[in-house]
């Protein structure tokens, strides 16, 4: 009788303390320059992609800016433990790799759009590694949430490819799955070039090579929205405006 009671106070303890859990992942947390819901799960015209370049920092910021973008966050994602710490991923232990999650609205901006920037903003054939960055936590990935994304991603892949051989460079080495699981960073490092004190540091080393066409592309930003994208000038990222680009430029 007595190990019946105690083990039905155990379950309703494990559920009050369950709910407790859930109700704090359910917190919404607004994006700096957005204003959106950090965590929110993409709406019907809506999609969600990964993107490892580098330091998280810089990367997100290039993304936020895009017209079309309707939210980003910084995290980690590539490897085998759950909810890694920063500390951990930078061990090198995890297997994880600092990613940007970008979610986007369909009518606005493409995936090709997209994989434009992820691939000029970084150089793509550096490995375990991103300027003065080293370290497989900072190498070049693509983690797709549809497979539809993952043709678009392979096939723009090869089309760099090739870019990237007539002008003097080596094999890409950026790694390119489906359905990987993402976890948030800390609060700490969302935004954080957006964040006051927060200290510009951008490592990412971008080729200089333009992208520019592959197998499936839909492109629908103008030339006039990457213009403010300039890679010959160096931390492009960090000199521009925190604020998105907008699209009736």
């Amino acid at each position: 009788m007595i190990k019946n009671i105690s083990e039905y106070l155990t379950k309703i303890i494990d559920k009050l303390y369950s709910n407790k859990s859930k109700e704090k992942n359910k917190k919404k947390v607004l994006h700096t320059i957005l204003k959106n819901d950090l965590t929110a799960k993409p709406k019907d015209n809506q999609q969600e992609i990964h993107f490892g370049c580098g330091c998280f920092w810089g990367a997100e910021k290039g993304f936020w800016r895009l017209p079309g973008v309707i939210t980003t966050a910084v995290g980690y994602a590539g490897g085998k433990k759950e909810n890694p710490k920063y500390r951990e991923v930078c061990s090198g232990l995890t297997g994880h790799t600092e990613v940007v999650r970008v979610v986007w609205n369909n009518n606005e901006i493409d995936l090709s759009d997209l994989l434009k920037l992820f691939w000029e903003c970084h150089d793509p054939t550096q490995g375990n590694r991103q300027g003065n960055d080293s370290g497989s936590q900072y190498r070049s990935a693509i983690y797709t949430t549809r497979e539809d994304q993952l043709f678009k991603a392979i096939e723009s892949k090869n089309s760099y490819q090739n870019e990237l051989k007539d002008n003097g460079f080596g094999e890409i080495t950026t790694e390119i799955q489906n359905d990987i699981k993402f976890y948030f960073a800390e609060d700490y490092h969302q935004q954080y070039l957006a964040k006051p004190g927060s200290r510009p540091y951008c490592s990412a080393m971008p080729t200089k090579v333009t992208f520019k066409d592959f197998s499936g592309a839909n492109f629908k930003l103008n030339e006039k929205i990457w213009s403010n994208y300039n890679w010959d000038i160096s931390h492009c990222i960090l000199r521009g405006e925190n604020t998105p680009i907008q699209s009736n430029l």
